[in-house]
């Protein structure tokens, strides 16, 4: 064979560079297709009849920022619900704060307005009480003038002359323990030694004599005997309101006067017959 006989060649013929094309990969779902015809191929070189597709840089770039675009703007909707919701919840609380505060506010002038009702009636009681009580003495002290009234003469005289006499015997004894305490103070229940309310005293003056007497004013008004304003000696117990019912009680220690736990303001005082006449009296000794 001849050394320039033609030899097959195993080789895979090269492709022409006027037949190589390269496809540009999609982004943003636009095909772009780059072709390769060769720089210094002839005017008539054959039509491209391969492509090769590849993804482009300027398409990766545009996917990944619209990616992270899309992410950010799902993260600022999730945000703002968030704030939306947390504000509906502040918005609720403060309304609801606002009817409590409102409910509370009516129920405190509901109790200050009954209140104000229950003080009103316990003073109109009181009012009555009281004028009821002026009522009652008044109308004792009627009924005392007009026996006073009937008395002879020289009754009337003698009965002057006992008001300045001098206590003796248990008299005296009542009479001193009285006037020990004036000054002291008066105390609702009160039985010594340095506090009493007005039968507390009037029970230990008698007990200083010997004498024992019921604790209540009204069982002391009820023993003994009863005698006239105008007929007093010293020992006698004066009382005010009825006899079986009376409301204070204090001893009469001569010379038109008495002596008496009056209330929580005065104490222990010692006062005139006319500073507040008494309904009437009654003597144990």
């Amino acid at each position: 064979m001849s050394h320039t006989a033609h030899i097959p060649s195993h080789r895979k013929p090269r492709r022409s560079a006027s037949k190589l094309a390269l496809r540009a990969g999609v982004a943003g779902g636009v095909l772009g297709t780059i072709a390769v015809a060769g720089a210094a191929g002839p005017a008539n070189a054959e039509p491209v009849t391969e492509t090769i597709e590849m993804p482009t840089l300027g398409s990766l770039d545009a996917g990944t920022g619209l990616a992270s675009a899309v992410a950010a703007s799902a993260e600022a909707s999730q945000q703002e619900a968030l704030d939306q919701n947390l504000q509906t919840q502040e918005d609720a609380a403060l309304q609801k704060a606002a009817q409590e505060a409102k409910k509370a506010k009516a129920e405190a002038d509901r109790k200050a307005a009954a209140e104000r009702a229950e003080k009103a009636r316990l003073k109109a009681e009181q009012e009555r009480k009281e004028a009821a009580e002026r009522a009652s003495r008044d109308s004792a002290r009627t009924q005392l003038s007009s026996t006073s009234a009937s008395n002879d003469s020289g009754s009337t005289a003698s009965d002057s002359g006992s008001r300045t006499q001098a206590p003796t015997g248990s008299a005296a004894a009542i009479v001193a323990f009285a006037r020990a305490q004036i000054g002291d103070a008066y105390v609702s229940g009160g039985t010594g030694p340095n506090s009493w309310d007005c039968s507390g005293l009037v029970q230990a003056a008698y007990r200083a004599a010997g004498i024992d007497l019921p604790r209540i004013s009204y069982e002391q008004s009820s023993m003994g005997t009863e005698v006239s304003l105008s007929n007093l000696q010293p020992g006698d117990i004066l009382y005010w309101g009825s006899r079986s019912g009376s409301y204070h009680v204090a001893i009469y220690v001569g010379g038109g006067k008495y002596v008496g736990a009056q209330n929580p303001s005065s104490g222990v005082v010692e006062h005139t017959m006319d500073w507040d006449t008494p309904s009437g009296a009654v003597r144990i000794l």
